[in-house]
């Protein structure tokens, strides 16, 4: 009887700690972008002795709307400013902790074993570069890097020549997928999934005066009562977190 209920003791410990551990646990919501630098820089902080971090990734204007719809959440990073805007004027953040954290660039890729390793952004490079492929990148309707890749087309005199053979995704890594796996010629996306990714190369990197600036900022969901919340994201603003995001290839805001 006594060993039962010593059991039963040690049970009832096991799920109480649980309980709390799961109660700590910080939900980010963040660009699809952020993951390979994200998942280290969150791996970091809980080998550190920080709560687990357990992150969503996906389209940043499908993740706004999804918090302000009262999906829980503690902490969202978004890849242009008006997802951002988007859950702001949800309610959505608290507007006091939002802060624009990294920057980045726009560039053209291919698959590893494409025969060219530059590509001019001018109609006929793009072309015979494109084959009778298709070119990939985010939904240019509410995706940030499809916003930035059609800003950039149409800025370069491109847009009327790739328009026709885009093959438009609901996210970055999944535009990535498509031209990795070589089921499209070329990708629209940023230079740190480009760095991500093995089996694609960049060809072409797109001017910065060619879209408009590319700035990830961070806030504190509204809704958040995680106490830990507020730790994990001055961690995100901190050195080793940046050194993460660094090695990946995202620029710095100071």
């Amino acid at each position: 009887m006594r060993r039962w209920l010593g059991f039963l003791i040690v049970l009832l410990a096991a799920l109480s700690a649980t309980a709390g551990f799961a109660e700590d646990r910080i939900v980010v919501f963040a660009a699809a972008s952020l993951k390979t630098a994200l998942d280290v820089a969150a791996a970091k902080y809980h080998a550190d002795g920080g709560a687990e971090v357990a992150v969503s990734y996906g389209g940043s204007l499908a993740l706004a709307r999804q918090i302000v719809a009262g999906a829980p959440a503690d902490v969202f990073a978004s890849a242009d400013e008006a997802s951002m805007d988007e859950a702001a004027k949800g309610g959505a953040i608290r507007a006091d902790t939002r802060v624009d954290l990294l920057s980045n660039e726009l560039v053209l890729v291919a698959p590893k074993a494409a025969p060219f390793d530059r590509v001019a952004l001018d109609k006929d490079a793009v072309v015979k570069a494109r084959g009778d492929g298709r070119i990939a990148t985010g939904d240019v309707g509410t995706v940030p890097v499809g916003k930035y890749a059609k800003a950039a087309l149409t800025r370069l005199a491109l847009w009327d020549v790739v328009e026709p053979h885009l093959a438009t995704t609901p996210d970055v890594r999944s535009a990535l997928a498509f031209v990795a796996r070589g089921e499209a010629s070329l990708g629209i996306v940023y230079a740190t999934d480009a760095a991500a990714e093995p089996n694609v190369k960049t060809v072409a990197v797109f001017p910065a005066d060619s879209h408009p600036p590319i700035r990830y900022p961070f806030a504190i969901a509204s809704a958040s009562k995680n106490a830990e919340a507020q730790k994990f994201f001055d961690y995100l603003k901190g050195p080793v977190a940046g050194a993460a995001f660094s090695a990946q290839g995202f620029g710095t805001i100071k």
